[in-house]
Parts: C-alpha cells; structure tokens; sequence
C-alpha cells in the first residue's frame, strides 16, 4: 500500500482521485515540522502546499519517501537539492493558478488607477473622498512584464484587450517570441522596458539570481510615478528600497500579494495608502485549488503505477 502524508489543505477533488486510485491518505494538515521530521520517512509520498517547508532538516532521514508533491506554482519551500540528492523525485502545478493570478495582478492595477482601496477605506471611515481619488484610465497605458511565462502571457492577453500597451522582458526570450507576439505585446531589453512602463509585474521565481531583481537600481530606472505590483515571491522585490522609492516619488505606488517576512510583513509598507496589498492570494480561486490538487493527483496516481 503505497502511503501518502498530505501536510497542507488541498482541494477535496484531488483527495478523492488519490483515495479513488488505492492510495492510503494521512490528512495531517497541522502538522509542525518537528513532527514532520519525525514520520516523514514513514510516507511514499508527500504532499504540502505553502504553508509547510521541506527543509534539509526535515528530508535529512527520507526512510522510503519517493516523492514530494507541492500544490502549487513556486518550489522555494522545498529543498529541491536534497531532494535530487536523496532520490527523491518532485512535481509542482505551475499550470493551475496561471489564469488566478493573472486576473488578480488586472485587479491590482484597477484599483491602483482608480484607488478603489481607497475610496471603499474611506467610507468605511465615515469620509467622502471624491475630490481626493481622482484615477485615470488603463487603455493607451503600458504595462511592463517581467518574466513571460505562464502568468506573464495570461496577463499580456488581458492587458492588450484592455487597449493597454504590453512590454514583455524575460531571460529565456529566445523561446518564448512567439507567445509574446501571440498576446500582442513586444519584447525589449529589461532597461526599456523599466523606462517606459507605467506599471511594471514581476512574474519570477524565487531564486538566489532573482532575489531582490527589483531594487533601488531598478526603481531608479523606472518611470517617474509608475507603479511596481508584485504577485511573485515577495523575496523578488527589496522591501526597503521599494520604501525608499515610494517616499522619494520616484514610484506612486505598489500592489503587494507577496512579502518577505509571511505571515508577518513589514507594517511600514503595508499600511501605507498608496500600496495595495492582499494576504498571498494569488492562487486562492475556487479553479486554482481545484487545479492544483487533481493536477498533483494525476502526477502521484502516474508515478506509482
């Protein structure tokens, strides 16, 4: 009987496939890594989301776990090196929240035109600020993607139907011109497409190469009174310069799904008004989870037979 620990909440779609297939599910959803530690080398398969970390710690003695399953997009809470060294194979389901995020990142940069956080704050306040919140409109603005893979082409398609203009930058270019031209947007070097976006979306992982991409350097080669939105990984974008960059007025603001520190950002970025923010939500549509967890089924059902 091939056993799986499921670490994390998934959706119950992809629960009932892996039951339905024959394997013997632990729905330990609670669990702290220190119990983790203990029993993980008891599990053929492992399956956790985001809100638990497969550290070099945890995955030290593996015992017969074959494989780590993450619900999900990024792999930045698992320790992908050990795995590889210990044997140990590992999926993720970048395809599910494409589409999720996407949408997400639209609303991001319609509400940061239009200040509707702002609009909606106030009158839960008892003020009327219409002579304050005066926007403006997202046809004939640009908007800069970086990174231009699943998420990035989504979004460019949406921006262009919105008669945005769409500048798309990303290291493995070559690859990927023709989704660029598909969703209607234009690749150029990352400097152009700094100078010239009105927002700018970061759509990167995680990684030592793209941990704080966006810092005061590139702030400073922004657009004067442009705006940066991050549905990426908060360890993407320097914190403290994009602070500086917001008192200084170099930006007019941000949207934030993303943090260094989760489940507890810096308090001196979020409560600012210019800067629109949501608890890492990116994936949280009812189609995502759906997604994530049958597509992480499917993958641990193919696997073990």
């Amino acid at each position: 009987m091939v056993r799986v620990l499921v670490a994390d909440t998934i959706h119950e779609d992809g629960v009932r496939m892996m039951r339905d297939a024959g394997l013997e599910l632990d729905l330990r959803t609670e669990i702290t890594a220190d119990e983790l530690r203990k029993v993980i080398g008891g599990y053929d398969a492992v399956v956790v989301r985001s809100r638990t970390k497969l550290t070099k710690e945890v995955l030290e003695n593996p015992g017969k776990l074959k494989v780590i399953a993450r619900a999900g997009v990024g792999l930045d809470n698992v320790d992908v090196g050990v795995a590889k060294e210990k044997g140990i194979e590992v999926y993720n389901s970048p395809e599910a929240p494409s589409n999720a995020v996407a949408e997400l990142v639209l609303g991001f940069m319609i509400d940061l035109a239009r200040n509707i956080s702002r609009g909606d704050r106030g009158l839960k306040e008892g003020r009327w600020l219409k002579k304050d919140l005066g926007g403006f409109e997202l046809a004939g603005r640009t908007l800069g993607i970086i990174g231009f893979g699943r998420i990035g082409y989504l979004l460019g398609k949406k921006a262009t139907a919105l008669g945005m203009n769409v500048l798309a930058y990303d290291v493995m270019m070559d690859k990927l011109r023709h989704l660029v031209a598909e969703a209607g947007a234009r690749d150029v070097p990352m400097d152009a497409l700094l100078a010239e976006s009105d927002f700018v979306s970061v759509h990167v992982p995680l990684l030592p190469q793209t941990r704080h991409m966006m810092g005061a350097t590139q702030f400073g080669k922004m657009k004067k009174g442009a705006y940066i939105i991050n549905a990426a990984r908060g360890g993407v974008v320097d914190e403290g310069a994009l602070k500086a960059a917001l008192d200084s007025g170099r930006l007019a603001g941000a949207a934030l799904d993303v943090f260094e520190e989760e489940p507890n950002p810096d308090p001196e970025l979020v409560t600012r008004s210019n800067v629109v923010c949501t608890p890492h939500i990116g994936a949280e549509s009812e189609e995502a989870q759906r997604g994530n967890s049958t597509i992480v089924a499917e993958k641990l059902i193919r696997f073990f037979k």
